[in-house]
């Protein structure tokens, strides 16, 4: 990880240490869209590993609906990647005036976002960008800082969190190769539907989102839904049928059983149900503790790939827009 990522991380949790002092009552994480999204396996990590209660909001929703308990002992982690959306950069500005620690991730410096935050953080971005220095390893390496300071008893766990960072770029290119010839004919296979249901659950579901809103809905124009895996038989498994498609992700942690009994069910009335099944990654080099975790960062890759495919033979660029970017919203 690049230097200057590393010093920001390191102002941003030492930050983080000296408010747990005189005590952190909440940790929100606040974004929209994509960047809301990626998130959310930090919040499910945060939930599943520390007393300290941790939400999720779009930051709309944080500005004007905002939560009873946030103050000056609250840290508040925002993200967009542009540094300019407008709501989230409010959402940092507020914590900031608060008295709250607040953080923003951004790949633009001196952006609106990185000068509204207290402590802002770059990542890198593209194809020729060390899988390090992306913005879900920064993160990673931010949230496992937090947890060192919060609940240093685990500290044991935080540094294989750490060190897992290492290991990530190979164990996304062990996985991709098992992945890859089906990815990219699922993006044959599929160019011409009008509408894809994504499901996932824990530490995945941040992921199966992205891909419906961002992906599919935003960047393809193709009808798209994302259900929670516990959610799945409460309403949304009535619309399963042969020829509607599925993308499931499968965790291999603690909310398995969850996607599996989803996955089951799906897969006897659907004839279209592409499965992401993490206990086929290779994540050796990854400490058992923290796989759960890094799965989605892998499945991540995979679901690229699909998607990447599906653009090319849909003759529809990722980058195409109507509306966005297009004109005042």
């Amino acid at each position: 990880m690049k230097a200057e990522h590393c010093a920001q991380i390191e102002q941003a949790v030492a930050a983080v240490a000296q408010k747990a002092k005189t005590g952190i009552h909440h940790f929100y994480f606040v974004a929209c869209g994509g960047s809301n999204a990626f998130m959310m396996p930090v919040q499910y990590m945060f939930d599943r590993e520390i007393g300290i209660p941790a939400s999720i909001y779009t930051s709309n929703e944080f500005n004007y609906g905002t939560p009873k308990d946030f103050d000056e002992h609250s840290v508040v982690i925002t993200c967009s990647h542009s540094g300019t959306t407008p709501e989230t950069v409010a959402a940092a500005k507020k914590a900031t005036e608060v008295g709250a620690v607040s953080i923003a991730f951004s790949n633009e410096v001196d952006s609106p976002l990185w000068k509204a935050a207290g402590y802002p953080i770059h990542y890198d971005h593209g194809p020729s960008a060390a899988t390090t220095d992306k913005n879900k390893a920064v993160l990673y390496a931010l949230a496992f800082g937090i947890l060192k300071a919060v609940a240093p008893e685990q500290s044991t766990k935080w540094e294989s969190g750490l060190k897992a960072l290492d290991a990530l770029e190979e164990a996304t290119n062990r996985t991709m190769k098992k992945f890859k010839d089906s990815a990219v004919r699922w993006g044959k296979e599929n160019k011409r539907d009008t509408v894809i249901y994504t499901m996932g659950s824990g530490a995945n579901y941040g992921e199966m989102y992205s891909l419906s809103i961002c992906l599919f809905m935003e960047m393809q124009w193709i009808h798209s839904s994302c259900i929670h895996s516990g959610e799945y038989f409460h309403g949304p498994f009535e619309i399963t049928d042969y020829d509607v498609p599925f993308i499931i992700t499968i965790s291999n942690g603690a909310t398995r059983h969850l996607d599996e009994r989803a996955c089951a069910f799906c897969k006897k009335f659907s004839d279209n149900v592409y499965v992401i099944d993490e206990a086929d990654f290779d994540m050796t080099g990854i400490d058992e503790s923290v796989r759960e975790y890094y799965a989605p960062l892998v499945a991540g890759s995979v679901v690229r790939e699909m998607v990447d495919s599906i653009a090319h033979e849909r003759g529809h660029d990722l980058s195409v827009r109507r509306y966005m970017w297009q004109m005042e919203y």
